[in-house]
Formats: C-alpha cells, sequence, structure tokens
C-alpha cells in the first residue's frame, strides 16, 4: 500500500512539473538564441517573447525564462475565431499578407492561424485563403433584415494644416479607428504624408468630392523603382534620393521592420528562400519590407543599387548592409541594421551557416568582408 502511495505521488510531482510554464536557463559562455532553442526543443522567437526585457546581446550569466515544451497547450479565445473561416479571398497580382490584413482589418497573425499554410509556402498569385471572422457570434436575423455595406479603401495625402480628427471625421471615423488602419502615424501629421482609409463607399465619395485632385504618383510611393537606381562607384558615396522613401519623423515603421526582421531569428538558411521555412540573405530583406507592402529587388547585388549609399560611421538602424563574402568584387551579401553603438554596426541577417541571425561588423569576418551601407527609408 505505501510503496502504491509513493508510485502515484512520484507521477502526480512529475506531471505538475511538466505543466510549469517556464523553464529558467542561466547564460553560459558562447551561448545565443539559437543554440539554447534547440536545446530546449523550443523556437529563439518563443524565448523572446517570453524575455521581452531581455537585451539583444545576451549576458553571460543572466536568466532566460525558457517556454516548456511539455505544457499542455491552453486553448484561447482567439484561437476560436481564428478558426472560424466564413469568406475567401483570392490572392491577387502583388498582392502581400500586410496589404490584405488591412483590407479585412484583422491581423497578419489571425489570417496566418486561419491559413497554416502561409507559414512555409507564403502568397501565391491565384491562391484562395481563409479570411477569419473577427466574432464567434452568429446573428440570428434574417438575411432579408441584413443590411449589405460595401467597404473601399482611399488614399489620402495629408494636405497642410489637416488633423487626424479633420480627416477622421471626413470619413465617417474616429481618431482611434483611424490611427489603428494606419498604425505608423503618431503625433502631428506632416503634410504629404499617404494614409489608407478603408470606410463605406458612400462615405467615400462624398468626401472625396470635397477633396482636390491628388498626385497621381502618391499611388505607388511605396514602390521602390528599379529604374535608374544604379549606384556610382564604391569610393562614392551617392546624395540623389529619387529611390528613398519618405517617411514620418514620428512614424515608427523603421522599428516595426527591425523587430518583424528580428522575430525570424532561429530559421534556418535556404537558397532562394523567402518564407519562414528557411531565408536566405535578400530572400530576409524582400519578406520584412514586403510585410509593410515594401518591394525590394530579389538579389542583395540589386538591393545595393537602390536607395542612398551612406558611409559606415552615419549608419542607422533600418539601412541595409551589404558585403563581399565569395572573395570577389561583387557585393552577395545582405543584412539590416539594427543597432548602432560606437562604431560597431550590430545587423541582423540569413547566414548560411547558422540561419537567421544577429552579427556585428567588429567581428573579423564582417569587418574584412564590409562593402557599403544604403538607406532606403528617410525621416523627413
Amino acid at each position: 500500500m505505501v510503496f502504491r502511495v509513493i508510485i502515484i505521488l512520484f507521477f502526480f510531482s512529475a506531471g505538475a512539473f511538466s505543466q510549469e510554464k517556464y523553464i529558467k536557463h542561466k547564460i553560459s559562455k558562447g551561448e545565443n538564441l539559437t543554440v539554447i532553442a534547440k536545446k530546449y526543443g523550443v523556437k529563439a522567437k518563443d524565448i523572446s517573447e517570453a524575455n521581452p526585457n531581455a537585451p539583444k546581446i545576451l549576458k553571460l550569466n543572466s536568466i532566460l525564462l525558457i517556454p516548456n515544451a511539455n505544457q499542455t497547450p491552453e486553448i484561447k479565445s482567439s484561437d476560436i475565431v481564428a478558426s472560424a473561416t466564413p469568406g475567401l479571398h483570392e490572392v491577387q497580382a502583388k498582392e502581400t499578407l500586410w496589404g490584405i490584413s488591412k483590407k479585412y482589418n484583422i491581423s497578419v497573425d489571425d489570417l496566418k492561424k486561419a491559413n497554416p499554410l502561409l507559414e512555409t509556402e507564403g502568397l501565391k498569385l491565384g491562391q484562395q485563403i481563409n479570411i477569419p471572422s473577427k466574432s464567434v457570434q452568429v446573428s440570428e436575423k434574417p438575411i432579408d433584415d441584413l443590411k449589405i455595406v460595401t467597404d473601399v479603401e482611399v488614399v489620402v495625402e495629408v494636405q497642410p494644416k489637416e488633423t487626424k480628427y479633420a480627416i477622421a471625421k471626413r470619413y465617417g471615423l474616429t481618431v482611434a479607428e483611424l490611427e489603428k488602419q494606419n498604425p505608423f502615424i503618431k503625433g502631428k501629421l506632416p503634410v504629404g504624408y499617404v494614409l489608407k482609409i478603408r470606410t463605406s463607399k458612400e462615405k467615400a465619395d462624398a468626401a472625396q468630392a470635397l477633396m482636390p485632385p491628388m498626385n497621381p504618383a502618391v499611388k505607388d510611393s511605396l514602390s521602390i523603382p528599379n529604374q535608374n537606381a544604379q549606384i556610382a562607384d564604391n569610393s562614392e558615396v551617392k546624395n540623389d534620393s529619387s529611390t528613398v522613401i519618405k517617411i514620418s519623423s514620428q512614424s515608427d515603421l523603421i522599428n516595426q521592420l527591425v523587430m518583424n526582421a528580428i522575430d525570424n531569428i532561429g530559421i534556418r538558411y535556404r537558397s532562394g528562400g523567402t518564407t519562414k521555412a528557411g531565408f536566405d540573405c535578400s530572400g530576409l530583406m524582400i519578406s520584412t519590407f514586403s510585410n509593410f507592402d515594401i518591394k525590394l529587388p530579389r538579389s542583395s547585388i540589386e538591393q545595393s543599387r537602390i536607395g542612398i549609399k551612406v558611409n559606415s560611421d552615419e549608419a542607422q538602424k533600418g539601412d541595409l548592409i551589404f558585403f563581399r563574402t565569395n572573395g570577389r568584387r561583387q557585393i552577395n551579401h545582405v543584412g539590416m541594421v539594427i543597432e548602432v553603438v560606437d562604431g560597431e554596426i550590430k545587423f541582423v541577417h540569413s547566414s548560411t551557416h547558422g540561419g537567421v541571425m544577429i552579427s556585428s561588423t567588429k567581428e573579423p569576418y564582417y569587418e574584412r568582408t564590409f562593402s557599403q551601407v544604403n538607406r532606403v527609408l528617410e525621416k523627413i
């Protein structure tokens, strides 16, 4: 009888331990998120989310919370909402997840939950994807009693002396709704800033009738043209800003780009890869920028020919940084600057030997193969 009680207590305690949400890990020399994640059988992204206040560069002997891979998953209400898929969307040419999520006023994460294959295969032209419902509640009213509302998206260029309140009111929105549709606007709106507003067709028509004609060039303001984008000799700094996207000084677009790239840390390297199934260096940049409807050329050498080339001591967060790692004169590797401290540039990139990771120009290899820094986003 005593022996049976001991056995029961052993399994009870073991089960309770396995249900602990986190495991504490003390960082040893040479460890990084990728190494630690593999050790515990979790993703580097999960560790980052569990330690939001941890520095990007891990400190020796500090403590990290590691999500317990043995924990029984908790069913959240958001998962139930995401599982309801009342509609389909056919992917059009040049569409991105970010653009589709804005169109239906849902998050990119909800789209991915409703379409698990997007994580590995990405979007394909003509593909039918599920659009999750924002609520699991079903109306009990007869169909004939339901008012059918057709929403449209309009592009608005901020005019002198305009405010968020005035623009929101003109299109029948609250300021909170306007900010939700355009998460990069903070503080005072700069003249010329481009907003995307989703509202009813009637309100859009009424508002547009009161507005002066918009500059047609604004529509494509988030596309980086390839023509006439050739950078001058590497010893010269180009000052032509024709291929630079101007953004508001209050915009947090750069910070969101950096965080989006960092979220991929731990994903393996894959030649030609542009999805979470694996990235090559330029593929990581393409995927990151495309999430915000910004299009980059396919290869690192082509990406080095856009924007403005700046000196390395002027590098800023969000700049692209290029290397020649193949022993030749031609650029063949690219990353994104995430931090610059005392002349040291830290950047996120997809490396052939470690996948998506953070490296530094103080490392001998990258110090020796460094080529240039390009700015494709510039605050105004």
